[in-house]
């Protein structure tokens, strides 16, 4: 069949080549998170400094039929506001980027509080919106959920709190459980099969613990010893020594947390008698952080991610267009917004509907593919990556499509 021969695909396939083949006038689905911080509903966004900015003033982006809102803390205090502002940079450039988009972005401050995400989803429904883009924090998808679910209008939001998502109230974030999973799945398939696990004794630590126990059983491991540990150096010492012991019968030992901790608690493995080159060290997406590559006992370690380059070539786009760089969240406004475009330009009516939202081909990132569940989580195509001195580096790539029965 020549190129250009003319083929009959169903709508499921036309959203699938367009989405995931990138015949969007050149524009990749782009999809990105919090890869390197689980994000602002399990790490503070900075101290806030008092008092906030008053609300930002609504505005719309586009002359579009199709009414799309961008709920966002653009008046919250602290980061939040400077990591929102970036946001929104990045949805007006996915506009910008796509060739005649028919929508219009109904702009939203929600102040950071569930009381603004409120008042925001009232008065974008007014207005007409058909779906809902964002909000960032936990406590303001889910007042935003209580709003848009019983009038049948969908949200893509941000948050990387499962406990939020819902059916119809879809999250395009990183979720901590979908990096467990990838992490302790490739270490089974590499023999790995005895686990210990030292994790932080946070609301973070509450996820990624229940995740990791439900993967190494879903593969056929074992946890052997697990341990909480508080932040403070001197009190994480005893979990820290109960948890080498424990690994001589373990050949893969996690350690979910940042570089503002995983180094002490590996230097302190290492001095009672852990070795890490003869026990798999593991850990999640907050492994990615150039601190991380700088610690000896570290190298050669394994964490799930996305691939850097898809966020690389975005940022040189954002940097080119805005003279600054974009916060690391910026990616999810900018690939909820092209995906809202892309769905209105090729399903006509049933644009957003759950059979739509929920293809289970699901869609092309920067990051790699993705898809929503039903229940409001998704799933992504990670790559494994192993710590060097240099950076990550790619040792299982991701997956490029999803089996739709999987």
């Amino acid at each position: 069949m020549s190129r250009n021969s003319p083929v009959r695909l169903s709508a499921r396939a036309r959203l699938r080549r367009i989405l995931c083949g990138g015949a969007v006038a050149a524009v990749t689905l782009l999809v990105a998170a919090c890869a390197g911080m689980p994000g602002s509903d399990y790490f503070s966004l900075g101290s806030p400094p008092p008092p906030p900015p008053p609300p930002q003033q609504p505005s719309a982006v586009g002359a579009g039929q199709v009414k799309v809102a961008l709920i966002l803390p653009l008046s919250g205090a602290g980061n939040a506001g400077l990591a929102a502002a970036s946001m929104r940079n990045a949805a007006e450039m996915a506009l910008a980027e796509f060739n005649n988009p028919n929508i219009q972005l109904l702009v939203k401050d929600d102040g950071g509080t569930a009381q603004g995400a409120t008042a925001a989803a009232q008065q974008a429904l007014a207005e007409g919106a058909e779906i809902i883009i964002g909000p960032l924090f936990a406590v303001s998808v889910n007042a935003v959920g209580q709003v848009v679910r019983p009038r049948g209008i969908p949200m893509i939001a941000f948050s990387t709190d499962a406990n939020v998502a819902a059916r119809g109230v879809y999250l395009l974030s990183f979720l901590p459980e979908v990096e467990v999973e990838r992490v302790v799945g490739y270490a089974v398939a590499q023999g790995k099969k005895s686990f210990a696990a030292l994790v932080p004794d946070n609301a973070y630590g509450t996820v990624v613990q229940a995740a990791f126990q439900q993967a190494v059983a879903r593969a056929g491991g074992r946890v052997v010893a697990l341990e909480r540990y508080p932040l403070d150096k001197a009190a994480m010492q005893d979990p820290i020594k109960r948890i080498a012991q424990a690994a001589r019968g373990a050949d893969t030992i996690f350690i979910p947390d940042g570089a503002d901790a995983v180094p002490s608690v590996v230097q302190a493995l290492a001095a009672n008698g852990v070795n890490p080159r003869r026990i798999q060290l593991i850990g999640t997406g907050l492994w990615d952080d150039s601190r991380m590559f700088s610690e000896t006992q570290l190298q050669g370690g394994w964490f799930a991610a996305p691939d850097a380059a898809g966020f690389r070539a975005f940022a040189n786009r954002y940097r080119a267009r805005y003279g600054q760089d974009p916060v690391r969240t910026a990616t999810l406004a900018y690939d909820a917004v092209s995906l809202v475009a892309a769905l209105v330009k090729t399903q006509g009516p049933q644009r957003f509907s759950e059979e739509v939202l929920t293809n289970t081909s699901g869609f092309a990132g920067i990051d790699g593919v993705f898809r929503f569940r039903p229940d409001g989580t998704n799933q992504r195509g990670l790559a494994i990556l192993r710590v060097t001195s240099s950076g990550g580096q790619v040792i299982s790539p991701p997956p490029k499509t999803f089996s739709p029965g999987t």
